[in-house]
């Protein structure tokens, strides 16, 4: 069983999915901890919710991202962490995160990358006008939303209502992050 570490900023209903994933065994692992950069974020009530432990941290409270990026390192070390998976996390990983965990941070993005890189994926791939929008899994390098694609899933939609898109995104995420990071931990 793997030791997972989850990152997450807002409400978390992805960490939530992983994590109930893990209790029901379709995922080969548990969530060791939370690390969230945000103390009004949902997901860290979630975690309470499943009696799991939290690193919460201000970005503004360390002279560097590199500072704090070690702090965590030693935190999910000491944790046995083996896994981290980004879930909403608002953040750009800099390269004491990656350096420590090479190969090992898994992201979901609300878009078919390559197209459609950064935080406002959905709103870019709407105002382009595509009519086949997607998810993406993918192990993290250093670059925005780079990184091996380990998996995709697209739909096509026609109409003019980007909640809609936005509802079924996070649909598909839930379960595509999910299968993704069992099918990662068993191979």
């Amino acid at each position: 069983m793997k030791n997972i570490a989850v990152f997450a900023s807002g409400s978390g209903t992805n960490f939530e999915a992983i994590v109930q994933a893990c209790e029901q065994g379709e995922i080969d692992g548990q969530i060791a901890i939370l690390v969230c950069d945000n103390k009004n974020a949902f997901a860290l009530q979630r975690a309470e919710n499943h009696n799991i432990s939290t690193f919460v941290f201000d970005p503004q409270n360390y002279a560097s991202r590199q500072e704090y990026e070690t702090q965590i390192v030693e935190i999910l070390q000491q944790k046995g962490v083996e896994l981290v998976c980004l879930a909403g996390y608002m953040r750009i990983v800099g390269q004491t995160l990656l350096q420590a965990f090479p190969q090992k941070i898994l992201n979901i993005h609300p878009a078919l990358l390559p197209a459609f890189k950064g935080a406002k994926a959905i709103d870019d791939a709407f105002d382009f006008g595509v009519k086949v929008f997607g998810v993406t899994v993918h192990l993290i390098d250093s670059t925005i939303d780079g990184g091996t694609i380990i998996a995709q899933r697209a739909f096509e939609y026609y109409g003019d209502d980007r909640s809609k898109i936005e509802t079924k995104i996070h649909e598909i995420e839930h379960k595509l992050y999910v299968e993704a990071i069992g099918k990662l931990i068993e191979n």
